[in-house]
């Protein structure tokens, strides 16, 4: 079936298999007292999410504090962000298990030497949306990820199990994925851009792009242009922009 047809079918679908889902309050990890400065995010109420939290203890606050020191801001003594904006993606793969996984080493794989050259923080996101349209949260919202060039320091990353091709991303991840964007626009009203890593470039000389490195301009597919196109036309009604 088509991300176009039979739209408020499947979001009715999608919300009820997202009702099945026991939410759990978070519990944010104690931070040790030499670990940098970590604020505790709002609680989730409205919207069914399961926790399955990555590692990210001290070791890892440590290497997200180091690469934001690199890449944002050679001063910065914190991990924590504002949110600013929502940044889609896929996950390259079609099973979450396998993602979390990934997600959860602290360290880059070596093996994936154009990211490893920025820093050995493993890339990561907060949220993880499955092929059924479960929601999965990683981490705090208000603690930093590294999951987009230049935009880490205040997005908010969400990656769909998919690929796009093997595994094109379903109507219950698109359902998903707007129930999802209007909780967090609800809980962090600041937020005022939703993106796909696809357009990240686009915010090169924007007010929110931070990029000290000249030679991390990486090229990006996921989500796409059709999925996106998708999430706007059931969101339009918050006035979140896209890409400048």
């Amino acid at each position: 079936m088509s991300i176009r047809t039979c739209r408020i079918r499947h979001v009715l679908r999608a919300s009820l298999l997202l009702l099945a889902c026991d939410p759990v309050a978070p519990e944010p990890a104690p931070a040790p007292a030499s670990a940098p400065v970590v604020r505790t995010a709002p609680a989730i109420a409205a919207l069914p999410i399961r926790e399955r939290p990555i590692t990210y203890d001290a070791a890892r606050r440590q290497r997200t504090l180091a690469y934001r020191r690199r890449h944002q801001d050679p001063a910065a003594d914190d991990i924590t962000i504002e949110p600013r904006m929502i940044v889609l993606h896929h996950t390259g793969g079609g099973e979450l298990e396998a993602t979390w996984r990934y997600f959860e080493r602290p360290v880059i794989d070596p093996s994936r030497t154009s990211v490893a050259r920025g820093g050995e923080l493993n890339v990561s996101a907060h949220f993880l949306v499955d092929r059924d349209g479960a929601i999965v949260r990683l981490m705090p919202e208000t603690w930093m990820a590294r999951h987009c060039v230049g935009l880490n320091h205040l997005a908010i990353g969400v990656e769909n199990v998919g690929d796009g091709a093997t595994f094109p991303l379903t109507d219950a991840q698109l359902a998903a994925d707007v129930a999802l964007v209007r909780d967090l626009k609800r809980r962090f009203p600041g937020i005022t851009h939703l993106i796909g890593h696809h357009e990240f470039r686009a915010f090169e000389g924007h007010a929110y792009y931070s990029e000290l490195d000249p030679a991390e301009r990486p090229p990006q597919e996921d989500p796409g242009p059709a999925f996106m196109r998708a999430v706007r036309a059931e969101l339009s009604d918050l006035g979140l922009a896209g890409p400048p």
